[in-house]
Formats: structure tokens, C-alpha cells, sequence
């Protein structure tokens, strides 16, 4: 019996020896709680630049009311193709002519709260998408539509269709605004600014520029030609950057 009591006390005081050298081993390998970060500066920096659009996108409706469904629905393809081949007469190719709607729907009447609604006829709507390389044609393409049969003109919009040299000009003055922002911060705090750490960007920001939403109804072409003014289009970039903080000695 002593001689069992003997041998779990020596057991249980190698196992606490163990336990205390691995202790021991992790916390020389791991770092101590004091330790400190480098001081580190964080800012951020946005830029602009303007592009000219060299592209046009015109939403054109061609909207029809009948007794039936397939009655409206027949007039619709008339007009819709008599529209068809009035931009295409512009010069513009199948590929920058597409479909990018079709409804067809009961028009009901409400006369009376609590009566049950009556169906009076249906509606068709198709809705054509027209894009040129040619900005001029905007106005020709909102006369054309109009003049053909289109009797509503859902948008017109402007985009450029490249933005890259723009895009790293406003980069550029980005990265210079975050780092005018990073000096003055390490001044007040009574420092220098250090090397640059970490820097990232996100954007570019270019959605096409809408000159107007055109919900009006037209029967006929207009008698003088649609003025257009494209304007400029707005490339926006965001930057962050990481920055090392130098104290004074």
C-alpha cells in the first residue's frame, strides 16, 4: 500500500512537471502582451474626372389599345415595325436595335366601388432599345420613332465607351488627396509621415448620364428637330491607404 502511494505521488509530480515546461515553451514563443503595433496613419482620397460620351441609348414605346388582345397585339407589330425600319433607314445596324420589353395586359374599368370590374379592352406595349455610335443621331432617333408609329419615349442616356485613361487620372488624384490628408494628420500628431503600408482602390463610378425621361405621348413627329445637348459624363474613384507614422525623437 505504501509502496502503490509512492509511486502515484511520482506520477502525478512528473505530470505537473510536464505541464509547467509546456507552459513555459509557449509563452517564450508567443509574443509578450506589451508589445505594441507601429503607429499607422489611415486615409481615404476621392477624384474626379470628365469624359465626352461617344454613345447614345434611346428607350422607344410603341404603346396600342384594341377591343381584344390580338386585335392590339396586330397593330402593335405594325407600328413596331414601321419603327423598326425608320431607325434602320438611320443607319443603324439589327445589333443596335433590341427588343427589351413586351406586355400585354386587360385595360379594366372601376365605375362602380363594390361592382365587379369590366374588361374594355387590352393594352400592348413594346418597348425597342436604339443605340448609335453617333451621338448627333439622338434627335434623329427620337424623330424617326415618334414620326413612325412610337408613342412614348421612356429614356435617353449618354455613356462613353471607354473610361480608362480618365479612370487612372482620377487614380492619380486620388492617391495624391489621400496623401495630403495623411501629412497633415502626422503633423498635427506631431510626427512625419512614413512609408506607404497598404493602398486600394474601388470605382470607377461612370453610370450613363440621362438627359431627360420622356413620359409624354406623342401621335405625330414633331414639326422641328429634337434639340440634344450631350454634356459630359462624371468618372468617380475612391481610394484607402495605410500610411507609417513617424513620432519626432
Amino acid at each position: 500500500m505504501v509502496r502503490l502511494r509512492r509511486y502515484l505521488t511520482r506520477a502525478i509530480s512528473c505530470s505537473i512537471f510536464v505541464a509547467s515546461s509546456h507552459a513555459v515553451a509557449l509563452q517564450a514563443q508567443s509574443p509578450s502582451a506589451g508589445a505594441l503595433l507601429p503607429p499607422s496613419l489611415a486615409t481615404s482620397g476621392q477624384a474626379e474626372e470628365k469624359v465626352t460620351p461617344d454613345r447614345v441609348s434611346v428607350m422607344v414605346n410603341v404603346q396600342t389599345r384594341a377591343a381584344t388582345a390580338a386585335a392590339a397585339a396586330a397593330d402593335n407589330a405594325r407600328r413596331t415595325r414601321a419603327v423598326l425600319d425608320a431607325l434602320a433607314a438611320l443607319g443603324l445596324p439589327k445589333d443596335q436595335l433590341s427588343t427589351e420589353g413586351y406586355t400585354a395586359y386587360p385595360e379594366m374599368n372601376y365605375d362602380r366601388p363594390g361592382n365587379t370590374p369590366r374588361v374594355i379592352g387590352y393594352v400592348v406595349t413594346n418597348t425597342v432599345r436604339a443605340e448609335s455610335k453617333r451621338i448627333d443621331q439622338a434627335g434623329q432617333i427620337i424623330d424617326a420613332a415618334l414620326g413612325a408609329g412610337a408613342n412614348m419615349i421612356n429614356s435617353l442616356s449618354f455613356y462613353a465607351s471607354s473610361i480608362e485613361e480618365a479612370r487612372r487620372k482620377a487614380i492619380g488624384a486620388a492617391v495624391a488627396s489621400a496623401r495630403a490628408d495623411a501629412e497633415a494628420m502626422a503633423q498635427a500628431a506631431g510626427g512625419s509621415l512614413g512609408s506607404l503600408l497598404e493602398l486600394s482602390t474601388q470605382g470607377p463610378t461612370a453610370p450613363p448620364r440621362p438627359m431627360f425621361d420622356l413620359g409624354a405621348r406623342a401621335k405625330v413627329a414633331m414639326a422641328e428637330p429634337t434639340p440634344i445637348n450631350p454634356g459630359q459624363q462624371t468618372v468617380t474613384v475612391f481610394v484607402t491607404a495605410r500610411w507609417a507614422f513617424v513620432p519626432k525623437s
